[in-house]
């Protein structure tokens, strides 16, 4: 495991990472997370009971947005141009709670995991949003990086 941090120059200081002698190659990653509820909240969702409207699909829209806007909101993120973005967001009773899972792609000289994780925190926090007046107890949890393709670093696959 390699302990650089890439973010920091020689003297500690915050800095953007230059990519420009990276090679241009197709890059993307799979992130997943979860928010738990208690039944009752899961199953007003599943039955379109929330008063701000359809929960998954707003949340899967949400995660698309916020993986538009990571460099936007991430510091020293590099605005990129997404080839593709999917959010899912379903009902999982064994949690029971909502899934969410985003896979970002790209062509370019840096990966897209910020990407992905940033569309799961952020349908996570729609979900929570929406469902809020029925819970405030709600847990977003499991927020991660499962899968990462491409670039200098190789895959990862973590799950």
């Amino acid at each position: 495991m390699r302990h650089d941090l890439t973010h920091l120059d020689e003297n500690g200081k915050a800095r953007m990472v230059d990519v420009g002698d990276k090679d241009v190659t197709e890059r993307w990653a799979l992130a997943k997370g979860e928010v738990v509820m208690c039944i009752e909240t899961l199953q007003a969702i599943r039955g379109g009971m929330t008063k701000k409207g359809d929960l998954l699909n707003v949340a899967r829209i949400a995660g698309i947005l916020a993986a538009k806007k990571t460099s936007e909101l991430i510091p020293l993120c590099h605005p990129l141009y997404l080839d593709l973005i999917e959010v899912d967001v379903w009902i999982d009773e064994t949690l029971p709670g909502v899934q969410i899972q985003s896979k970002v792609r790209t062509r370019g000289r840096t990966g897209v995991e910020m990407e992905a994780l940033t569309a799961v925190s952020v349908a996570a926090l729609t979900v929570y949003d929406m469902a809020k007046a029925l819970e405030k107890t709600m847990r977003i949890q499991n927020i991660r990086l499962v899968e990462k393709h491409g670039g200098r670093s190789g895959d990862v696959v973590n799950e």
